[in-house]
């Protein structure tokens, strides 16, 4: 067991009838840890989540969220727990200071709720009704409702899902003052940039099953997807035959002559000996890019299937 785990779960399993919607989840959380569950709508990331917030029993397993069970001790889990859901949806004419009040009143604890809204950028909206926000406005305050209650444990369900560009970096970037305080963070997400950049650790779901687990670092070197060298000279290489470098795979060449693509299983390795060669040959470097695989490129080695799907 991880020290200090916040969330430890054992063989989860969820049932409708005869359609199994988590099939044997097992993970944990650590204290001011950024857990992410990464996978394709429908593979049983929302359902996992709403078992360990209390708002759905579970069919089999273990759960412990803060040394709770969330089907025997929900009310005193959701008095410590902020939760932000996949879709919020407040009445039209609740204004924005209302709904953080009434929502303060549902706990034992409150947070300043100006702070609050001045820190999501809301208090200039604080008498707005709530259908006159924009979506990315409607997601700060699902933010600011979770935040309420001054929990150490945050789930977020698809926090930037449908939101523009602009406002999926401004919840980000509060996402990550969220880590710098050391709250506990377990987010579900769909979105590959997110989850290299945002969590400590990722476990990728996929038809209700944890298919693989470990930082998004560990993932990607797991991968048997090859890193790639991108090297662009300043002129055309001469026609001829271009040796076989340390660890490469393959080597390809642009139509211009002036850009080499190299595959490798070792790429710093292939790298030195590639431009040892070129500065052999009085080549002279443009531009030089290393691609590491990508969490998609391991979710579709996997699974065969775009993450999106």
């Amino acid at each position: 067991m991880l020290n200090e785990a916040v969330i430890a779960v054992t063989e989860l399993r969820k049932s409708y009838g005869e359609v199994a919607a988590v099939r044997g989840i097992t993970f944990e959380v650590a204290a001011g840890e950024v857990f992410g569950l990464l996978g394709p709508n429908g593979a049983g990331k929302t359902t996992t989540v709403e078992i360990l917030e209390g708002l759905r029993p579970r069919s089999g397993g273990d759960v412990r969220v803060m040394g709770l069970d969330p089907d025997r001790q929900k009310n005193a889990l959701k008095d410590r727990i902020g939760v932000c859901l996949q879709a919020t949806n407040l009445p039209d004419k609740i204004r924005v200071y209302e709904a953080l009040r009434l929502f303060a009143a549902f706990y034992s604890r409150a947070a300043d709720g100006e702070a609050l809204l001045k820190r999501l950028q809301l208090w200039d909206k604080r008498d707005a009704a709530y259908a006159t926000l924009s979506g990315g406005q409607k997601q700060r305050l699902a933010i600011a409702l979770a935040l309420i209650n001054e929990p150490q444990l945050l789930f977020l369900d698809e926090p930037t899902t449908g939101l523009d560009p602009q406002v999926r970096l401004e919840i980000r970037d509060l996402i990550e003052e969220l880590r710098a305080e050391k709250r506990t963070i377990l987010m579900t997400t769909h979105y590959i940039e997110e989850a290299e950049r945002l969590c400590d650790r990722v476990a990728i779901v996929d038809a209700g099953k944890i298919i693989a687990l470990g930082s998004p670092r560990e993932l990607q070197e797991k991968s048997a997807e090859q890193s790639g060298i991108e090297l662009t000279l300043t002129r055309p290489l001469d026609h001829g035959a271009i040796p076989g470098f340390p660890d490469a795979l393959s080597t390809a060449i642009s139509d211009d002559r002036r850009t080499l693509n190299v595959r490798s299983a070792r790429p710093a390795r292939t790298l030195v000996e590639l431009v040892k060669w070129i500065d052999g040959n009085r080549y002279e470097i443009e531009d030089v890019r290393l691609k590491r695989p990508t969490l998609e490129d391991v979710f579709i080695e996997i699974t065969g299937k775009k993450l999106r799907d």
